[in-house]
């Protein structure tokens, strides 16, 4: 199996209100066997998911959590507004859980790339809803927003899915057998984040390719929701 990764260029600076799947049609050939790999940033400017800092107050916890680690107030004030609760706050870090129920720092809030000094980004409200919107126009096989998360035990950041549409998320391989013969019995692959951790590749920060198409990626067609991904409470012996 070949997998290929293509950047799409030529995309402009996305800002609220933009027709982001008309810009994507542009600039990128696309059929229905394509996954299109679209990172969270330009899909919260698109939506209107930007706040003015300038506007935001920050309450007592945050201005004392500020001092302390030398940080933006409104910053962190906003960090908590995004919060359905605090998982951690040590050494300067805020480890949350989104309105949404993802695991991260920061509760996704993001201050790089915003076009502007004063603003950041949030996440979309409903990820999985913009990737269907963006697939129905797209007319493609399916649509993965991503998002750079930390992870714990390892270094370093890697892209993962926080919305999809079109392509089952996990793919089960639970009672199959491998080639030994041996039943498997905890193989449940995160075929979504795989995609999107590869599609990272092509979108680093400073490469200017917020959007990418994977062709060759043998998948059945499905509803999908990035809600699967996310481990339940009672499976998750770190919460």
């Amino acid at each position: 199996m070949a997998v290929e990764l293509l950047g799409v260029a030529g995309l402009p600076e996305i800002r609220p209100g933009d027709d982001l799947a008309a810009l994507i049609l542009a600039a990128a050939r696309l059929d229905a066997g394509s996954i299109v790999a679209v990172a969270q940033k330009i899909v919260s400017k698109a939506e209107g998911a930007v706040v003015d800092l300038r506007s935001v107050e920050p309450s007592a916890r945050a201005a004392g959590w500020a001092r302390r680690w030398k940080k933006d107030p409104r910053l962190i004030e906003l960090v908590l507004r995004e919060s359905r609760r605090i998982v951690k706050m040590e050494r300067g870090v805020i480890i949350s859980q989104t309105l949404h129920g993802f695991v991260t720092a920061n509760a996704g809030v993001d201050w790089s790339n915003t076009g502007g000094e004063h603003l950041a980004t949030i996440l979309p409200r409903d990820p999985d809803a913009s990737a269907r919107r963006l697939k129905q126009t797209l007319g493609c096989g399916a649509v993965i927003i991503t998002d750079t998360f930390g992870r714990p035990w390892r270094q370093g950041l890697v892209n993962v899915a926080i919305g999809v549409a079109g392509l089952e998320p996990l793919e089960d391989l639970r009672g199959q057998r491998d080639r030994n013969g041996r039943p498997l019995q905890s193989t449940l692959l995160a075929v979504a984040d795989e995609l999107a951790a590869a599609a990272g590749l092509i979108m680093r920060k400073t490469a200017g390719a917020p959007v990418v198409v994977i062709r060759g990626w043998d998948w059945k067609p499905a509803e999908g929701s990035a809600g699967a991904l996310i481990r339940p409470p009672d499976q998750d012996l770190f919460r």
